[in-house]
């Protein structure tokens, strides 16, 4: 047997990563976030005085809403998405493998190749997208879709499930892989349907890969900005300016470290409460 002290150092390495990459970051932006460092000189503390302009300017909780609607569009729809394509290959073994590699295939690219694919498709005159519906004598329905505010955050939404639906799919799989043959076997053997069989016996016991997507995707999703930067620099008017977007132009555009460190653990704190409540409630929902 192992003892506690050899397993102690086994996992000393993983702890010192995690110290030093993680812990030691978030207390220095702590530390930052009490000050109006701008990168050089020396760090005059201005106690609290950085939280309280992110909740009086509007900019800011307009960031965090854009970022809740950004998330909530992109975790219901890629976790729709992927229980479908799941289920759909599910029952097809034949063409699964290659399918799932298929479907993995956007999540190996960089985001900056896919933000500049979708910017392509997008475009308001040579973009596929408003060709497609020319072609289809739909021309009323073209428009500039990143460039219009009521649909610019759909767009990049639809870019970024297309990217990440992929992992969705292969997390449902393998909770597919785990339904024991004999319980759709016996669904079969009662006269239920394909439709009765996926919405009374797979999805319920589907619940374990629900909670990973859903709480991978959200913690994902609010974190985000690297589609939003690339495509739209957070434009038209704001639409697309997440919440990180707006961090990383505090951080690097106008080198308010002690601000932008505020705006971070804020964000953590966000990240930290909804990823809580989403995983208290999805156990519960795992128990039932």
């Amino acid at each position: 047997m192992i003892s506690k002290r050899s397993m102690f150092f086994f996992i000393l390495p993983a702890l010192i990563v995690l110290a030093v990459f993680f812990v030691y970051p978030i207390l220095l932006s702590f530390q930052l976030s009490f000050t109006n460092f701008t990168g050089v000189g020396a760090k005059d503390f201005v106690g609290y005085d950085n939280y309280p302009k992110i909740a009086n300017r509007t900019r800011y909780p307009h960031a965090m809403w854009v970022t809740i609607k950004f998330t909530f569009v992109v975790v219901l729809f890629q976790t729709l998405a992927g229980l479908a394509f799941a289920a759909m290959l599910h029952r097809r073994p034949a063409v699964r493998n290659f399918c799932r590699a298929a479907l993995f295939t956007p999540a190996m690219m960089s985001f900056v190749v896919v933000g500049y694919i979708w910017q392509f498709i997008y475009s308001p005159y040579s973009g596929a997208l408003n060709s497609l519906l020319r072609d289809a004598g739909l021309e009323a329905l073209t428009r500039g879709w990143l460039g219009t505010p009521s649909t610019a955050l759909y767009a990049i939404a639809i870019a970024h499930i297309w990217m990440f639906v992929g992992y969705t799919t292969a997390i449902f799989l393998a909770g597919y892989a785990n339904i024991p043959g004999e319980i759709e076997e016996a669904g079969r053997l009662d006269g239920a349907s394909s439709w009765q069989r996926f919405l009374w016996l797979e999805v319920p016991l589907l619940a374990p890969s629900f909670t990973v997507n859903i709480m991978l995707s959200t913690i994902g999703t609010l974190k985000t900005f690297e589609l939003p930067f690339i495509m739209t620099r957070g434009g038209p008017d704001g639409a697309t300016s997440t919440f990180s977007l707006e961090i990383i132009d505090q951080l690097f555009s106008k080198y308010r470290f002690g601000f932008a460190s505020a705006l971070s653990i804020v964000m953590l704190v966000v990240v930290v409460a909804v990823a809580a409540v989403q995983n208290a409630y999805l156990r519960r929902r795992e128990e039932h």
